[in-house]
């Protein structure tokens, strides 16, 4: 596998973070610190950190939980607007176990100490000895909720593309580290569904590939990735969304095979995760040929599926419960429901207050068993004392390395000093390069562009041709009426194509040569540019196979 020197070091700096960079330094014999020296223990790294380690730790914090608390520590909640304080009463007034932190949360266009103020302020927010979850959509590419707040970061199939379990587990890590310095204890990644291309409306380029196998290792290697750079992940969407055609979050989408059937194919990247420890598992909204008009949310029987045979043993959340797969109108009915089925988290329920109510009263009239919910907290808050012990580890809180400590509250978030560190690094920048480069895949023509020094671009839209164009100009290209003409859109005739999204989006492309980077972020256009000037060979792997996919050359 391709491993560069750059990727070795941010291997090490991340994915072990926090480690020293050797054994301590032994004190002179006699010397008065040779005693404690000696004695030091060394600190556990993030691999060595387990829910399970913290099980009766969180089994003391639950038991001493009322009603209300118990029934709000269930819940993941959301808020509408700006203001961060209704996120804070939302936590205090129902006892919440956490929130997600979605686009419309943030300021348009927000820099990373702003999202860092946000995490800060929700940090404090629970007072009953359970840390608080700050969870987000932050897979990369399409759905990137933290927008210019976090770091550019590239959806799965780009990372697949690569094929370099290496560098994914660098990559993921190096995301995960910077949305700990950010704030968040969740990311709701990787998406752990194998897509069937251009049929797949809803996952497509979020998925690493169509090949169950790949997809699996892929998956591995990014839940790795992300507990080693301080998030829990959260593999997503049981029991696979990539084959079904329809979007959850307008209706609700029909499985034609059984949670059996998917056995061997789709369920494979899911047993990657849980045999890679994955501490959170996603439930989907999927309907299964047995109960084609309830979404596995709100299916017992899948829930059992998830846990008997893939042995999963951990935390096992919703999908948002506010998408139009899910009934909108039970006022808190089907957080009880979701609970009742299997889950241990109820994400986004439509109105978070009503939700806790809705659980206290279901629990006063027995319709929900304290003992359960007791044991789906204890998973809970589990998770997230492990979590926190991570990101202490990752940080070096408390141990006079690198990183920023939060306060009391923050569990070791690490967002108090208001930026985010790892963003600024230029060992980040360092492996998103790497991910750019090694995932560019040419979809027709040769792996080597012939080369070029002036480009016009020609088609897409003016976010992308002015995003092409800065990369071209920091490149060295010069971009005006003439030169070689790139297009942002298969529609547009000219000599080059440069895809930006899933590859088959280019396949009606005119043009002899063709590319795609899978995203539009900086990192990815840089590479394309260095391909266009020659400096670059192509060497991205295709990951999914489509009508027109033949074309492309094998450049790995």
């Amino acid at each position: 596998m391709r491993f560069g020197p750059a990727l070795t070091a941010l291997t090490m700096a991340l994915v072990l973070a926090g480690c020293t960079d050797g054994a301590p330094e032994q004190a002179p014999t006699g010397s008065p610190g040779s005693a404690s020296a000696a004695s030091e223990s060394p600190r556990p790294q993030p691999a060595d950190i387990a829910p399970s380690d913290h099980a009766d730790e969180a089994a003391d914090i639950v038991a001493g939980f009322s009603d209300a608390e118990l029934a709000g520590s269930l819940i993941i909640g959301t808020w509408s607007g700006t203001d961060t304080a209704t996120g804070v009463d939302l936590i205090k007034d129902n006892h919440l176990g956490g929130v997600i932190v979605m686009k419309d949360n943030l300021p348009q266009n927000p820099d990373p100490a702003q999202v860092a103020g946000v995490t800060e302020a929700l940090h404090g927010a629970r007072t009953a000895g359970q840390p608080v979850a700050i969870g987000v959509d932050q897979e990369g590419g399409p759905v990137s909720r933290l927008s210019t707040g976090a770091l550019p970061f590239p959806p799965l199939m780009a990372l697949a593309a690569t094929d370099d379990l290496d560098l994914t587990r660098a990559a993921t890590a190096t995301q995960a580290r910077d949305l700990t310095e950010l704030g968040f204890t969740i990311d709701f990644a990787p998406v752990a569904d194998v897509t069937t291309g251009p049929r797949d409306v809803t996952i497509n380029v979020r998925s690493a590939g169509d090949d169950h196998e790949r997809v699996a290792e892929v998956v591995s290697a990014a839940v790795d990735g992300y507990w080693g750079g301080g998030v829990a992940a959260s593999a997503k969407h049981f029991p696979g969304h990539g084959r079904l055609n329809v979007d959850s979050h307008e209706s609700l989408p029909v499985s034609e095979k059984s949670i059996d059937d998917l056995a061997d194919t789709d369920l494979l990247p899911f047993r990657s995760a849980v045999e890679a420890g994955v501490p959170m598992v996603m439930m989907g909204h999927i309907g299964l040929p047995e109960a084609k008009t309830t979404p596995a949310s709100l299916n017992e029987k899948a829930y059992s599926a998830l846990r008997e045979t893939l042995d999963y043993d951990g935390v096992i959340v919703t999908d948002a419960l506010n998408m139009q797969a899910v009934p909108q109108n039970l006022n808190g009915a089907e957080t009880v429901r979701a609970l009742r089925a299997g889950a241990d988290l109820a994400l986004m329920p439509p109105d978070s207050a009503a939700a806790q109510q809705a659980v206290l009263r279901a629990l006063d009239e027995g319709k929900l068993e304290r003992d359960d919910l007791v044991e789906k907290a204890e998973r809970v808050v589990a998770m997230q004392l492990a979590t926190a012990e991570v990101q202490k580890s990752v940080s070096g809180e408390g141990t006079g390395e690198s990183g920023t400590s939060g306060d009391d509250g923050a569990a070791g978030n690490g967002a108090s000093g208001g930026t985010a560190g790892v963003g600024d690094s230029g060992e980040a920048e360092a492996v998103l390069s790497d991910v750019a480069e090694q995932s560019l895949t040419v979809l027709k023509g040769e792996c080597e562009f012939a080369g070029t020094d002036s480009i016009s671009i020609v088609g897409g839209s003016e976010t992308e041709i002015a995003a092409l164009r800065k990369a071209a100009e920091d490149e060295g290209l010069r971009v005006g009426s003439g030169g070689t003409t790139v297009s942002l859109s298969p529609k547009t005739s000219a000599e080059v194509a440069v895809g930006t999204a899933a590859p088959w989006t280019m396949r009606g492309t005119a043009a002899q040569a063709a590319v795609t980077a899978y995203d539009d972020n900086p990192f990815a256009l840089r590479a394309v540019a260095k391909w266009l000037k020659g400096d670059l060979s192509a060497a991205g792997r295709l990951p999914v196979e489509y009508p027109g996919s033949d074309e492309a050359p094998d450049c790995g």
